[in-house]
């Protein structure tokens, strides 16, 4: 899959997330690399920034929170198209939950692990 087909497929999933929650994001980016750190090599998305749930009143003036989706992890562990589709909208899913103060523990609960 090509890094503009796994970019329309971020687009796609940012544009299932429901109007009400989308209003709520407040000075967010979300990016596509390729590799995720060298640290972190299955790493499939990552979560950079203040969440909405701890910002208070200094919060301002500040860089945009970060939302990267890693392409080839993504596409490693999938076996299909259709996997690159599931994966990509929890991924997506997963990052924007950090961005609302939700945590792994309940993500997994959730089923967005």
């Amino acid at each position: 899959m090509t890094r503009e087909e796994f970019e329309e497929l971020v687009a796609e999933a940012l544009d299932r997330i429901p109007p009400e929650l989308t209003r709520l994001m407040d000075n967010v980016a979300v990016f596509v690399e390729d590799e995720p750190p060298a640290d972190d090599p299955e790493l499939l998305g990552l979560y950079e920034g203040t969440p909405l749930t701890d910002r208070g009143e200094w919060y301002a003036g500040v860089l945009p929170d970060r939302i990267t989706v890693y392409r080839n992890p993504t596409l490693r562990m999938c076996e299909s198209r259709e996997d690159v589709v599931a994966e990509t909208e929890i991924t997506v899913v997963h990052e924007i939950a950090h961005h609302f103060g939700i945590d792994d523990e309940r993500l997994h609960a959730l089923g967005y692990g």
